[in-house]
């Protein structure tokens, strides 16, 4: 059957009409725009490489992708063993209908990546990626690193140039999940760039046969009146809302990421021939035409002549450092696609690979302007979205805010199942129309504490789905019940309101997200604007979530970045009882937050017997401070040192200290009750509020 089907795909069978004993000759599909490709093309380098071989043969390691019967081999499609080529194959074989289509294929559904790791749940793009991913990774430069055994800016004759091959799209466009860059350890990286919905596919975007991308699907979101997708050229220029940043730091927001990724190519080439000649000594360039494509830069101008490019002109002295980065530069520059496969990820790459040369280097290329990850919602490499990689599926109980697609399932079903790990927010989380781009109707919230809200604003409810936080000062009094204020009560534990609670903070005693003492009055929701509720959308930017410094101007004259906002402040009272009445509003709840933590240290050492500490990054956030220094030591940064002698006067003061902790706009959210609950927090825990003043 495969011999017969490769003489099909030669159109052998069309080569003559049938005579009445003969059968009609098969019609094979697609074959026409088969023969267009480059998979057809017989006298491309990556099929006639080796003819002139002796023997002419494709080698076990370049067999798998380079031929037809390789592909199989390595498939076990032809009977051997799978997941490996067991022997040469012949020259002559270009990636024919047979290399695609057979018993194996049919029903594969993961990929191994070069690093070892697998790629499951996959549908007919696993026979793509299993050629286009590569052939190098972290992995192997690590290890090809510790093989040498020499620190990072030291010259070893065991290290040689690492190639990640050509046209990896699969690597790029997985990130972090194939971990086909070289990832600098102690960096969080893009994961899956999925696009949208019905585009998340190699087949989704490129024809499977012609190999050619579906332009006027591409269009279809992203022709504009400026922008015209006639050609793949074309697709250069795109840059979808959530990159606002300026990534290459040219002062450019508006072209297209594969001109970011061109402008921090540019500045990490500099750096790597900066640092080979201050570092090694021996001046380097680049070619992406002549393997091994490093080579001496003998005169030094920064550029290859024809004369350098020679077998004695290979670059050898390598150093672990300049390796990484020049590993990265390749991996950026043999994926032609990368900033429609992954580009987010490749820009991660590359940035870290410029601040690790700078770190050795005289005079280090200045990053100052440039970026690496974009707005919150779509920093795909954060903690937010990265969380459940290992299990692979985010919760139900996270799904909403963590993941695309959890937010419009929620808004549909009113509740969450599991869903896939997302690379940060896609357009359809919010939107329910891709071409007109309207926004999910959200008539009404309900908060944790029950109390259910409507801002009078959809765009701001849909805001406030998430920006709710996840616990109320209901629950935390249902936990403690009827317990003692300084008992050691059973069952007690910190509840965490979580993060960026806005919507919360805002609506302030009506969505009772902060804990309020009983006996006290609290402020309620605060309109901030001149006679108009001001909405989410009024002071933030929808995409890049940055505060709206220019709007601010219109009141607040001496606003000129973002960071000026904190020093807004309504009213000339002394809250935090430092003395200072003309302070910003963030400096009176950021002093009473430092005063309410003193004071919670204070009651958990002398009244409760163990001493407490906090750290902002680490869940569960406070720990038991072993050696009572104050502060969360490494060795206490661990779930199982996580502080268990709670009273509930210390479970409400820790959860209000939380609260303003993670909501760090609480002061323009809503100030009045921020500093109301810290005051209050500050004052039955036992601190000193006596030259404070409560709002």
């Amino acid at each position: 059957m495969a011999l017969l089907a490769l003489f099909l795909v030669a159109g052998i069978a069309s080569a003559a009409p049938p005579t009445q004993d003969e059968p009609a000759p098969v019609a094979v599909p697609f074959l026409e725009e088969w023969m267009s490709s480059g998979h057809a093309d017989a006298a491309a380098e990556a099929f006639t490489h080796w003819n002139e071989e002796s023997p002419a043969e494709v080698p076990e390691s370049c067999a798998k992708c380079h031929s037809s019967t390789g592909f199989q081999d390595f498939l076990g499609a032809d009977g051997t063993e799978a997941g490996v080529v067991n022997a040469p194959h012949p020259v002559g074989t270009v990636v024919d209908c047979v290399a695609c289509h057979n018993n194996v294929t049919v029903s594969k559904t993961s990929v191994i990546m070069p690093s070892g790791l697998e790629i499951t749940g996959l549908g007919a793009e696993s026979r793509c990626m299993e050629c286009h991913q590569g052939r190098e990774s972290k992995v192997s430069v690590d290890k090809a690193i510790a093989d040498a055994g020499v620190d990072a800016d030291t010259v070893s004759d065991k290290l040689g140039f690492k190639n990640i091959h050509y046209y990896a799209a699969a690597a790029t466009k997985y990130g972090t999940l194939a971990k086909g860059g070289y990832e600098y350890d102690g960096k969080a990286y893009d994961a899956m760039f999925a696009h949208v919905d019905g585009y998340e596919t190699c087949n989704e975007c490129h024809n499977p046969h012609t190999l050619e991308l579906k332009l006027e699907e591409c269009a279809t979101c992203h022709a504009t009146d400026e922008l015209a997708i006639e050609s793949a050229d074309d697709l250069k220029n795109i840059r979808m809302e959530g990159s606002g940043v300026d990534y290459d730091g040219d002062g450019n927001t508006d072209e297209g990421i594969f001109y970011e990724i061109e402008g921090m190519k540019e500045a990490l080439l500099a750096t790597i021939q900066t640092y080979a000649g201050e570092v090694v000594g021996t001046a380097i360039g680049y070619t992406p035409d002549a393997y091994p494509y490093w080579y001496i830069d003998a005169n030094g101008d920064g550029e290859l002549s024809e004369d350098e490019l020679n077998g004695d002109g290979r670059y050898a002295t390598w150093t672990p450092r300049l390796l990484q980065a020049a590993y990265n530069y390749q991996v950026s520059a043999k994926d032609p696609g990368n900033y429609a496969h992954g580009g987010k990820y490749t820009i991660q790459l590359l940035y870290d690979s410029i601040a690790s040369l700078n770190e050795a280097i005289a005079e280090p290329t200045d990053m100052t302007a440039m970026r690496r990850i974009d707005a919150g919602h779509f920093a795909g490499s954060e903690e937010a979205f990265r969380h459940w990689d290992a299990e692979g599926v985010v919760p139900g109980s996270c799904a909403k805010c963590h993941s695309a697609g959890g937010l419009p399932q929620f808004l549909a079903e009113g509740v969450n199942t599991s869903m896939p790990t997302a690379n940060g927010f896609q357009c359809a989380t919010c939107h329910n129309d891709l071409q007109e781009f309207t926004i999910h109707e959200v008539a009404e919230v309900e908060f944790p504490s029950g109390a259910v809200i409507d801002s009078g604003d959809p765009d701001s409810n849909l805001c406030m789905s998430c920006h709710m936080g996840r616990e109320s000062g209901v629950s935390v009094e249902k936990l403690i019940g009827d317990a003692a204020p300084d008992d050691q009560a059973e069952g007690l534990r910190f509840l965490n309101p979580h993060y960026f609670a806005a919507g919360a903070t805002r609506w302030g005693a009506e969505a009772n997200g902060a804990y309020q003492y009983a006996g006290k009055e609290y402020a309620g929701f605060f309109d901030h604007g001149d006679g108009e509720e001001a909405q989410c959308r009024d002071c933030h930017r929808t995409h890049r979530l940055e505060v709206k410094v220019n709007d601010c101007t219109e009141c607040h004259e001496e606003i000129e970045s973002s960071l000026d906002v904190r020093d807004i402040r309504y009213t000339l009272v002394d809250f935090d009882g430092d003395g200072d009445e003309e302070e910003g509003l963030y400096y009176e709840v950021d002093t009473m937050l430092t005063d309410l933590y003193a004071a919670i240290q204070a009651y958990a050492a002398d009244t409760v017997g163990t001493p407490i500490a906090y750290d902002a990054h680490t869940y569960p956030y406070f720990f038991t401070d072993s050696n009572a220094n104050g502060v969360v030591d490494a060795e206490e940064a661990v779930r199982e040192n996580g502080y268990a002698a709670w009273t509930p006067r210390l479970l409400r003061a820790a959860y209000n200290y939380q609260w303003a902790s993670k909501d760090p706009g609480s002061f323009t959210h809503n100030g009045e009750y921020i500093l109301q609950t810290l005051y209050d927090s500050i004052e039955d825990i036992g601190g000193d509020v006596s030259a404070m003043t409560r709002p």
